[in-house]
């Protein structure tokens, strides 16, 4: 494993449509960028990146992103508006603050003496020491974003290693979503029955989660989300069975694999979340009832 810090002044971030690319980040967990570098780094896909924006002053400067490099070094193709001797890489993105909102030099210095971040100044790659690493992620941990889903661990608050992920659909990431699912249905786990307020509290508050009935690669790019009809609530035992497999389970296959066994609880499944996913198999099955 290695980590780099990818240095930029504010016209870098602006060129993305920033808040744009901070809401895509928050709702679908990437971002994918070409990211230019002036020079051929010895660097691997996998390494952890941390985004420095350098601002006229601290108060528009600091730590503000995450990612991995998602490719080796690479030069433009021919026909590119870069310079031929530019050399660039992938990187995707997983966690960003909106600008206003980074950590700051001040809280850097503090962490880090020494000239760590002044090599960052301006467009720049720089390689971290190791020892850097677990200080940014408690770093980031502290003063990084949040997220609805108490359980979902922000990317690059620990090490890449030692975190797994269950790859989760960007409507169960949307929060309006998320709570219009939840008032309709409840809070109650669709396929077990579940509740963390029965068993919780209020310490179990918000940490239900919702599931969408039909695969989205077999949703159209028209496609529409009706909170209700499409997202049910799942707790994240049941959640995580169900994207295990591809396509995802069904409320109904969990409940089946629960029967076999001896685990079923009680009946608590609506008639409209039964038919919606009475819409998915057909969808699943071409269009055939």
């Amino acid at each position: 494993m290695a980590a780099v810090i990818l240095g930029c002044d504010t016209n870098g971030l602006h060129r993305w449509d920033y808040g744009a690319v901070v809401a895509q980040v928050a709702q679908s967990g990437r971002f994918l960028d070409r990211w230019r570098v002036g020079f051929c780094p010895d660097i691997l896909p996998g390494t952890e990146a941390w985004l420095l924006v350098q601002g006229g002053n601290d108060a528009g400067s600091g730590l503000i992103g995450h990612g991995s490099v998602a490719s080796e070094p690479y030069q433009a193709a021919a026909g590119d508006d870069s310079d031929a001797n530019d050399w660039f890489i992938a990187v995707a993105f997983d966690a960003l603050l909106p600008l206003g909102e980074q950590i700051r030099p001040g809280t850097l210095r503090e962490a880090f003496p020494g000239d760590l971040w002044a090599k960052a100044n301006g467009p720049s790659l720089v390689t971290l020491p190791p020892s850097s690493w677990p200080v940014l992620q408690r770093l980031w941990r502290e003063y990084g974003p949040t997220t609805p889903d108490p359980t979902e661990v922000v990317a690059g608050t620990f090490p890449p290693g030692g975190v797994s992920h269950i790859q989760v659909n960007r409507f169960e990431r949307d929060p309006d979503a998320r709570r219009a699912c939840l008032a309709f249905h409840g809070t109650s786990c669709a396929a077990c029955g579940f509740s963390f307020e029965s068993a919780y509290g209020e310490a179990g508050t918000g940490a239900t989660a919702v599931h969408h009935v039909v695969p989205p690669a077999m949703i159209g790019s028209g496609y529409q989300l009706d909170p209700i009809a499409d997202l049910i609530p799942l707790c994240h035992n049941c959640h995580a069975v169900a994207h295990g497999a591809n396509p995802a389970r069904t409320v109904s296959e969990l409940r089946s694999i629960m029967s076999a066994a001896g685990h079923v609880r009680g009946e608590v499944v609506t008639d409209l979340a039964l038919q919606a996913q009475e819409d998915a198999r057909r969808i699943l099955g071409g269009g055939k009832t």
